[in-house]
């Protein structure tokens, strides 16, 4: 191609405040500098992991095949600008723009030479520039970049420290659906990819792959009858929810759920969908379809929980997309391809505590739906299996040993007040000082001797206090002399008193959660804490469905008697509580932090939360530690 820039190379020279780039030499200096001087600080975020590393290449591509073309997103790394010199406007250029070719020769050299997509029959489609713009790289998180991948036994890498990127879309048209594509990177004579690219794939709006990186060239065959069904040749590029219809069976303390994805598309094959169309759901009929969905997956593939038939109760349906990190739900209606379009069911089961077996009797399969993965969770992990045809029942069974079923206790205020010391020895000395006194007093009004007694008394006194520090035992501080409580017991009290709390929300019925929160929170306060539980463990990502609590950790608590004169402190403490919720096979964790006043009295023997000011509530990373701030006296 004519008019191609020298080699070149990109060192960086930093300037106090913002980065600037320098080019030492060539057409392309301008261009760079054009970029510096249109970023900002742009900062846009994505949650993808991945241990191939991929998501944090120098350059991504986003690949979508659509019903008329090839869209090709493009994020371009400012040091592989030459590599992609096609794409850079001429107005870029500080120099050397005359000379360079046309756009027109510029993209056709590019979808032949450079991005290329292929179709089968050898024709390599033609690439048409729809956007070009300087941008900041999307921030795609790798949870593992820095560590040692355990297949490859590599270090995971991560995204470049310069997150300027040329954002390039482009389009490749064809007027026939090819029976399959092939994507070929920018290589060099020998086969070789030029530059590090990561990319993802998607046929409509079903992803093919998970991130992935485009080292060869890549053939996908289409479906396009259910693009769900398309694939690439690499066994290696493939995603990670590879089928269309999933069982899912939680079995927890007080609760079984059995919950479902399944395609719209597959429903079908075994109830009337009641659309107008043959493509796509319009909005309006998003909700009635989603009912009716509900109520048919609600008669069918009967549960037995100790052989014993459970009345089923539909908990939500709703439409999900797989992501790249799992299923995530549709929040805002949209028009969906029949196609394409999923949706997850919830039915759930109310038990007495945690059975002892539990199955699914699975009637749902299609010509080519004929092997469906099913995964049983329990306190222990879950545990995963196929469902065929010939053996269609699923079947958990409780292995577990040593499980103690979580519930409520109240905490008494026997035993919480701390401990004080008796000195036996001593006590014992004044209880026999007592009747030899008498005996004292008795013999000296009748004239008697009492040297004898005397001396006695000596002895026992002289024994008490020697006695003193060796026959002191501790024994539980009585509520009558009851004074300010320790940290160390207000940590103690506090903990219990939360535990009981949360604890209490384990149980599904809201009478039983009223009836358990009683036990530790006085009634005024129980529907207050009830709400405010619900909308702080409520997890959107999961349809609003609530977290369980799964541990409470107090990291400060200082009592200060109440002045009223009734037994009772009011405790400020921090805590965090760490909740998570399955749902789909994909475990959504919340942790908060709470700095709150609670007032705890004793009421007939048992304490309880009789108030609460909270004075801060704040969502943290569930994986980050608490640090504890020092108080300022």
């Amino acid at each position: 191609m004519t008019g191609r820039v020298h080699p070149l190379v990109y060192p960086l020279v930093y300037s106090l405040g913002y980065r600037t780039l320098c080019l030492p030499l060539g057409a392309l200096a301008g261009a760079v500098l054009m970029l510096v001087l249109c970023l900002s600080a742009m900062n846009t975020r994505a949650d993808f992991i991945n241990l191939t590393g991929s998501e944090t290449a120098a350059n991504i591509a986003e690949i979508y095949v659509l019903e008329d073309r090839v869209k090709l997103v493009l994020e371009v790394y400012i040091g592989d600008l030459e590599t992609f010199e096609e794409l850079v406007p001429d107005d870029w250029m500080k120099d050397g723009a005359a000379e360079r070719p046309t756009l027109e020769a510029r993209m056709r050299h590019f979808s032949e030479h450079t991005m290329q997509v292929v179709t089968d029959s050898g024709e390599k489609l033609p690439a048409r520039f729809d956007l070009v713009e300087p941008r900041a790289r999307v921030d795609r998180k790798s949870a593992y970049a820095g560590m040692i991948n355990p297949f490859t036994r590599q270090r995971v890498p991560g995204a470049p420290a310069d997150k300027r990127v040329l954002y390039v879309e482009i389009s490749y048209p064809f007027e026939q659906r090819p029976a399959a594509l092939t994507f070929i990177p920018p290589q060099d004579d020998k086969g070789n990819a030029l530059v590090n690219i990561g990319f993802i794939a998607y046929h409509k709006a079903v992803p093919i792959i998970d991130f992935r990186y485009l080292g060869a060239p890549a053939r996908v065959v289409l479906d396009w009858d259910d693009p769900w069904y398309t694939r690439f040749d690499n066994p290696n590029l493939k995603r990670h929810h590879k089928s269309a219809l999933m069982s899912f069976l939680y079995v927890e303390p007080y609760e079984v759920r059995h919950e479902i994805l399944t395609r719209v598309k597959d429903l079908g094959e075994w109830m009337d969908l009641g659309l107008r169309g043959d493509e796509y759901i319009e909005l309006d009929e998003l909700e009635g379809l989603k009912q009716r969905i509900g109520e048919f997956l609600l008669q069918k593939n009967p549960v037995l929980i100790d052989g014993k038939a459970v009345r089923p109760i539909l908990d939500r349906t709703n439409y999900v997309k797989v992501s790249l990190t799992g299923i995530k739900l549709v929040e805002i209606p949209e028009r969906l391809e029949i196609s394409t379009a999923i949706v997850g069911v919830i039915i759930t089961y109310l038990t007495d505590g945690l059975p002892q077996q539990v199955t699914v009797d699975w009637e749902l399969f299609t010509d080519q739906v004929q092997s469906v993965p099913a995964t049983a969770t329990d306190p222990a992990g879950p545990l995963p299996t196929f469902l065929t045809p010939d053996d269609n029942v699923h079947s958990w069974t409780n292995f577990l040993k040593n499980y103690t079923l979580p519930t409520v206790h109240e905490v008494t205020v026997q035993g919480s007040l701390g401990e004080m010391k008796l000195p036996l020895g001593t006590l014992t000395a004044l209880l026999l000082l007592l009747p030899l006194g008498g005996l004292l007093v008795s013999r000296s009004r009748r004239g008697a001797p009492v040297k004898g007694i005397v001396v006695v008394a000596v002895l026992v006194s002289l024994g008490g206090v020697a006695s003193y520090p060796y026959t002191q035992v501790s024994i539980a501080r009585p509520a009558a002399v009851a004074g300010e409580l320790g940290d160390e017991q207000s940590r103690a009290l506090l903990q219990a008193l939360l535990k009981n709390v949360y604890r209490a929300f384990d149980f599904r019925d809201e009478e039983d959660v009223y009836d358990k929160l009683a036990l530790t929170v006085k009634g005024d306060l129980l529907a207050e804490l009830y709400l405010q539980n619900r909308k702080s463990f409520a997890i959107k990502k999961a349809g609003g469905a609530q977290a369980k609590i799964k541990s409470v950790e107090i990291q400060q608590a200082q009592a200060k008697r109440l002045d009223s004169g009734a037994l009772g402190y009011a405790i400020t403490g921090r805590w965090t509580a760490l909740g998570s919720v399955g749902h789909w096979g994909h475990t959504h964790m919340r942790k908060n932090l709470y700095d709150a006043v609670v007032i705890v009295e004793a009421i007939n023997g048992r304490w309880k939360i009789t108030d609460l000011e909270l004075l801060e509530e704040r969502r943290i990373d569930p994986n980050a530690p608490v640090t504890i701030e020092p108080e300022v006296e």
